[in-house]
């Protein structure tokens, strides 16, 4: 009995809210069955198609870890002097891995040079695993595509959360028209929701100091 795990993410990329990591534990032979429920990678469903495969998976699983990552989380990586995004992402796939201790671990590769990134998550790992690292894992590999799910229904349920207690706050990409008026409108006010460290915060924060400075030398003239 062969016991894989995949792994994938949801939320990289927005400036508000957490990124989602998720890991499924299923046997080898299990496999068709995620087929039959009509498993794909998570962006290739609907919100509903989603939300009716995810408590499926974990019935259907022999184990599942979802691991949400705060902002600030997020922000101290960015900011240390030995992590960064894909760093972060890859401790969080080796914690899953540590927890589900399968016999082969699945990882959709978040760097271009998935054998930096393999060698770095081997020596985060504690079990005797081996370890498949690829890019798209999720859309190639069922048990990705799981994990996808869990991750992205996970991702939506903690933003539907901050919706619910800030206001519309559209997806939280920066490209997004509803995200960009939020996040100008509330940068400053709800700080702890958004990512401090992506570019599109900064401006605002940057935006406020220059005008601050502007006025101190006028003052000072």
């Amino acid at each position: 009995m062969t016991l894989i795990c995949g792994i994938d993410e949801a939320g990289r990329g927005p400036v508000i809210g957490p990124m989602v990591m998720a890991g499924v534990l299923i046997e080898e032979s299990y496999i068709p069955k995620l087929k039959a429920m009509g498993v794909k990678d998570s962006k290739l469903l609907t919100k509903q198609q989603r939300e009716a495969l995810f408590n499926k998976i974990k019935k259907t699983v022999k184990a599942h870890k979802i691991i949400i990552i705060s902002p600030k989380e997020i922000d101290n990586a960015l900011t240390s002097d030995d992590l960064n995004l894909n760093w972060l992402e890859a401790h969080k796939s080796a914690e899953i891995i540590n927890k589900l201790k399968p016999d082969k671990a699945i990882l959709d590769c978040p760097s271009n040079n998935t054998k930096a990134y393999k060698s770095y998550v081997e020596n985060l790992i504690k079990t005797k695993t081996k370890l498949i690292v690829e890019h798209k894992a999720d859309v190639k590999y069922l048990e990705s595509g799981a994990a996808s799910i869990l991750a992205k229904v996970t991702r939506d349920n903690e933003m539907e959360k901050i919706q619910k207690k800030y206001g519309n706050t559209g997806p939280g990409y920066p490209s997004n028209e509803i995200t960009q008026k939020f996040l100008e409108q509330n940068w400053e006010k709800h700080p702890e929701i958004f990512r401090h460290t992506w570019s599109s915060y900064r401006k605002h924060k940057d935006a406020k100091f220059q005008s601050k400075l502007d006025s101190f030398e006028k003052f000072i003239k």
